[in-house]
């Protein structure tokens, strides 16, 4: 099915997690091995490939948001309680919301820096909508980071809350987002 149910995920929405989970993982991981490595004469090229990737992730999650607005979403299982389910609404929009945060501070990262990172893969050139203004780069980096490790931070709970729900609940929540079978 590519699209959503009442009891499950579609495929759009599985794929559209999964990627972004992998690409959000390697990019945590990217931007960490970039700022503590020693200054290299090829850092500007890593920077670029991370901030292409990041917006390659932005547009990503903004068509997994509109995906999932046009679709349902799976009902919690029944016997789920009520302070279980806003916690699970809450720590999804926290996901969605500082996904969004971190690429747009990285974005804007770019534009206020000098050269900024625009060039997207070499075929064309992202508009940039912050100036150059190298305390405001640095400002933006600064926040940049930290909010990456707040949606680290966010991930471990989302991954511990899975867990939770495969090994504790068994309750095949974890199973709707890896196949169509949920029965």
């Amino acid at each position: 099915m590519i699209r959503n149910t009442s009891n499950g995920w579609g495929s759009v929405s599985r794929w559209l997690h999964w990627i972004l989970a992998l690409a959000i993982l390697a990019m945590i991981g990217f931007g960490w091995w970039m700022n503590h490595v020693p200054a290299r004469p090829d850092r500007f090229f890593y920077r670029s490939i991370h901030a292409d990737i990041g917006y390659v992730i932005l547009l990503l999650t903004v068509l997994r948001l509109v995906w999932r607005a046009v679709n349902p979403t799976p009902a919690m299982p029944p016997e789920t309680s009520r302070w279980q389910k806003i916690a699970a609404h809450v720590s999804h929009g926290a996901l969605y919301l500082v996904v969004i945060l971190v690429a747009m501070l990285g974005w804007a990262h770019s534009g206020a820096r000098t050269p900024d990172y625009s060039d997207f893969f070499g075929l064309f050139h992202v508009p940039q909508f912050t100036s150059p203004d190298r305390a405001a780069a640095g400002a933006y980096e600064d926040r940049h980071i930290l909010f990456a490790y707040v949606l680290l931070a966010l991930i471990a709970i989302h991954v511990i809350a899975a867990l939770w729900h495969h090994f504790i609940r068994r309750d095949r929540v974890v199973a709707r987002m890896v196949t169509d079978d949920v029965g």
